[in-house]
């Protein structure tokens, strides 16, 4: 049984986030980030946590999935909260956290509404002009793709080595959970070399 990404997946559904191109829904990501940033103040925070929310639902987030965001965001969140409080009072506490949350909403909500290969198709296609410079754009791409993809694999080998120290009664030991973890994920981008490598992509090209 894999683990969610904490990226978030996609929900197919028909709805008007879904049906925005990706391109639009990044430069969006991004304007509002901005925007967050620039507004101060715990009140626009908390407008800003609002928007969020209603992205979210609008693009098929529901309570388990926000019981998800909440619970992943609460070990650095809570501590951060009590930081801010503490050294510059509770207004400026709750416009960090909500500022933060906010955009962990949005970007949940583009996750939610894009399936993976278009936001890589999108990426690709805006890392067009680049070639002209050098850059491999399909390599760039590739590098992306490889990366997502590679985020459950990754948990799932974390996964089997902390059930595998909890066999060997290690459970506390980090040693025992890490070590298996680096060597196992080292063996596995080993293989997708090997795959890619068998494969010819990666080849450099004969002057």
């Amino acid at each position: 049984m894999s683990i969610p990404s904490p990226l978030g997946a996609y929900i197919a559904r028909q709805g008007p986030l879904h049906r925005l191109r990706p391109g639009v829904k990044l430069l969006g990501l991004f304007a509002f980030a901005i925007a967050t940033i620039a507004m101060p103040g715990w009140i626009a925070a908390v407008c800003a946590l609002g928007i969020g929310v209603a992205l979210a639902l609008v693009a098929g987030l529901r309570g388990r999935d926000f019981w998800r965001v909440a619970r992943a965001f609460a070990l650095v969140g809570l501590p951060l909260f009590a930081f801010q409080t503490w050294s510059s009072g509770w207004e400026r506490g709750i416009e960090v956290i909500a500022d933060i949350l906010a955009l962990i909403l949005v970007a949940s909500a583009v996750t939610a509404s894009t399936r993976a290969s278009d936001m890589l198709d999108t990426i690709a296609w805006s890392l067009t002009p680049l070639a002209r410079f050098g850059v491999d754009t399909e390599r760039v791409s590739l590098t992306f793709s490889l990366a997502i993809r590679m985020i459950p694999t990754v948990q799932d080998l974390a996964r089997d080595a902390q059930q595998a120290a909890r066999a060997r009664g290690l459970d506390r030991s980090l040693r025992a959970r890490t070590v298996p973890l680096v060597l196992r994920t080292v063996s596995q981008a080993q293989l997708t070399g090997q795959a890619l490598a068998a494969r010819g992509i990666g080849d450099e090209q004969a002057p």
